[in-house]
């Protein structure tokens, strides 16, 4: 490698997070994880600890922190509804506070920062699939506004930062992603029924399960954010990351049952308050500018999750919030 980067990874513990440290680790680039617990796991870096180019610093991103660093890939908030939701504010603090900071430290060190944005910046979409040029159908008074919300604001901070302070600014939108170190009670769909169906415990669908999602395998995902990163600097996004091919959330129940052999029965339970019906990246952009696409299938990314979901302890993993199933 040509030129070692000294990166700062925020929420760098997390599901994303930690596998990105890895990537950059095992690359050579000296790390800095910077994270403060709140649904992530220090067991996710425990094994880094020991390379002598990433060092872990516990801070809360709402606050200021000072480093020298050439790359920022600012990971850092709460990405699940029961977890987002359970703190609302701090939610919506982490997300602009947490760009305002890394934002201040990119102007400083002149350094080059990633925003891990997100799918629901498009909120409960009128346009399918989603392209980048839709400009989003987010109610903002609801409970998932503060995730939304918070998210379009960083991104309406990254783009100002830019335009005014010449700032190098990447901008990525995370469709749905799954793989192992998901927290198991992240009460996201993919880990809620594998942790159901290995437990032969009645799995639990919202509405009629009609509702669509495009899931793309933890791996993908960080290839994609490395290559934006990595890319000229005259694109900055933002740029949809996320596989193309829809699934119904009762076809995912039904292959989770598939492949862990489960005995688990399906229950309904009423659809949550402004959860979209359709979910699908337009990822036209992706491939042109990072020639970059999913190559996991489901089937192959479901069955290395499940399989990381049975080698663990679940004593070893709280619930961050009260809310889960």
């Amino acid at each position: 490698m040509s030129h070692i980067k000294r990166i700062l990874v925020t929420g760098g513990a997390g599901f994303l997070g930690s596998h990105l440290c890895e990537r950059l680790v095992e690359a050579g680039h000296d790390v800095i994880c910077l994270d403060n617990f709140f649904t992530s796991q220090k067991s996710n870096i425990e094994r880094l600890l020991d390379f002598h180019n990433f060092e872990f610093i516990r801070h809360d991103i709402t606050m200021p922190v000072w480093l020298e660093v050439d790359e920022i890939y600012n990971l850092a908030c709460p990405a699940a509804p029961g977890h987002y939701q359970y703190n609302p504010i701090k939610t919506t603090k982490t997300s602009v506070m947490g760009a305002i900071n890394v934002l201040g430290i990119a102007k400083r060190c002149r350094a080059r920062v990633l925003q891990a944005s997100t799918s629901e910046v498009y909120g409960d979409p009128e346009i399918h699939p989603q392209p980048e040029s839709y400009r989003g159908n987010v109610n903002p008074i609801g409970p998932r506004a503060c995730y939304d919300e918070g998210k379009r604001v960083a991104e309406t901070l990254f783009m100002d930062y830019h335009r005014s302070n010449r700032v190098e600014i990447k901008i990525v939108r995370i469709f749905n992603t799954y793989g192992p170190r998901m927290h198991p009670y992240d009460g996201r769909v993919v880990s809620n029924f594998i942790r159901q169906a290995i437990n032969d415990e009645p799995i639990t669908l919202y509405g009629d399960g009609s509702q669509t999602r495009s899931f793309c395998y933890r791996d993908d995902l960080v290839e994609a954010m490395i290559r934006m990163m990595d890319c000229d600097g005259s694109f900055i996004g933002p740029v949809n990351i996320g596989n193309p091919h829809e699934f119904t959330i009762r076809q995912l129940a039904e292959l989770v049952v598939k492949y862990t052999g489960s005995k688990s029965k399906f229950v309904h339970k009423p659809l949550p308050e402004d959860d979209p019906l359709q979910r699908q990246p337009d990822i036209t952009l992706a491939k042109e500018k990072l020639d970059w696409e999913p190559k996991i299938e489901l089937e192959a990314g479901l069955k290395a999750t499940i399989e990381w979901f049975r080698n663990i302890d679940m004593s070893h993993y709280r619930a961050p919030t009260p809310n889960h199933d």
